[in-house]
């Protein structure tokens, strides 16, 4: 079994690198792509760079070239739910696009002709995640997360977001992400850490959360490979 696993920035990878043996790297359009082996589970990891262009990008190569047979990615996200609190681990049980507007030709808000408003994250992978969870003692949060090549600051569109699209937090890949794997017939599963929230402190520290908590996904998501093991 070949395992992709996806952050978009570098500092969401370096820790699961850190669990893997004989990595290998290599270059194809101007990213660089890792092959590594976690016990008897070949992996490709990679960080994509931020967005919905580059994610697909990555993606895709990860599907097409390296052969990847479910799709893993790990990030950070912003909460639209205010339930959700900063440092919380939410699972996405489906994704959408908040960006996508043809509302113009008379289609819904993240809709196309031929494509779907929302995709849905594979049912087994969430049914394991929250199986890691219960061992963990961690209390993950599922919902609906919304991407767009946007980072949304305004509080106003963010509420629109909720309201549109009954959105729990908001990122920049994973519904591009999750589009290119359902194209594929690969199951694919987000995991995000939530990086801001409606009650987040002014002196809060983004690059130190980010490293925080990408140690803390990375440990969650190799738990999984170990379920797969």
């Amino acid at each position: 079994m070949k395992i992709a696993i996806m952050g978009a920035m570098v500092e969401e990878i370096k820790p699961l690198l850190e669990y893997m043996q004989d990595i290998k790297s290599f270059e194809i359009a101007n990213n660089i792509y890792y092959k590594a082996k976690y016990k008897e589970i070949e992996t490709v990891i990679a960080y994509s760079k931020i967005g919905k262009v580059f994610a697909s990008l990555s993606a895709s190569v990860m599907i097409e070239h390296f052969k990847a047979q479910k799709l893993l990615f790990s990030g950070v996200a912003g909460a639209i739910n205010s339930s959700l609190k900063i440092g919380d681990l939410i699972a996405a049980t489906k994704l959408c696009q908040h960006d996508l507007d043809i509302t113009a030709f008379g289609h819904p808000y993240g809709y196309v002709p031929e494509g779907k408003v929302y995709v849905e994250s594979d049912k087994e992978l969430l049914s394991l995640a929250k199986k890691v969870a219960k061992k963990k003692g961690i209390e993950l949060k599922e919902g609906i997360i919304a991407t767009g090549d946007q980072f949304i600051a305004d509080s106003s569109k963010k509420e629109w977001i909720k309201k549109v699209f009954n959105a729990d937090a908001i990122e920049m890949e994973g519904a591009a992400v999750g589009v290119v794997c359902d194209a594929f017939d690969v199951p694919f599963f987000v995991l995000r850490a939530i990086s801001d929230a409606a009650d987040m402190d002014a002196g809060f520290d983004f690059d130190k959360f980010l490293e925080s908590s990408s140690k803390v996904s990375a440990d969650f998501i190799i738990s999984m490979l170990d379920e797969m093991v």
